[in-house]
Order: structure tokens, then C-alpha cells, then sequence
């Protein structure tokens, strides 16, 4: 729990989430991968949050690391969603702490 906790204590990561809960409002379409099925580019998500790619990609790395989302190649990029079964269950454990 303490690793995922770390996660979501940074804004951007936070902000993250929250797009990738609703990836067909908060992404334009994609050229490659299905916002929904596939996830959102990297790239979409450094450009929508006002970091470079790498800066943004560390956020991903941590939020998956956790368990939070789900990295998907396709071609040379990865797309990202999110871990639903993993955010409820931390949601569940929030509440059962509190």
C-alpha cells in the first residue's frame, strides 16, 4: 500500500488518473491504439500535462510500478491506462484504514 500511496502523492501523477478515467474526453484520437481498448500515447499524456515525454514517463513509471496503470507497446511507443482493480482495491484499503 505504502508504494502506491507514494504514487499518487505527486499532483501530475494524480492528474494522470483522473484523465485516463475518461481517455475519449480528455485525448484527442489517436493515430495508432484505441483510447479505451489500448490506452493513451505517452506523448498525448507529456503534451496535455506541459512536461517532456521523459518527465512524463517517469510519472508512468512510478504509476506502474504501483500497479496503478498498464503499459502497452505498440510500435515504438507505449500506451497507458489504467489499473482498475488495483485503484479499487487501494480505494478499499484507504477506507478500512480510516
Amino acid at each position: 500500500m505504502l508504494l502506491k500511496l507514494k504514487a499518487i502523492s505527486n499532483e501530475n501523477r494524480l492528474q494522470i488518473l483522473h484523465w485516463l478515467a475518461d481517455p475519449t474526453s480528455n485525448f484527442p484520437p489517436q493515430k495508432a491504439g484505441d483510447l479505451t481498448e489500448d490506452g493513451v500515447c505517452v506523448l498525448s499524456i507529456a503534451e496535455k500535462l506541459g512536461t517532456s515525454q521523459p518527465t512524463a514517463s517517469e510519472h508512468l513509471k512510478v504509476l506502474a510500478t504501483a500497479g496503478l496503470v498498464t503499459g502497452k507497446k505498440i510500435k515504438q511507443w507505449t500506451f497507458y491506462k489504467r489499473n482498475e482493480e488495483e485503484i479499487n482495491a487501494l480505494k478499499e484499503e484507504i477506507r478500512d484504514t480510516l
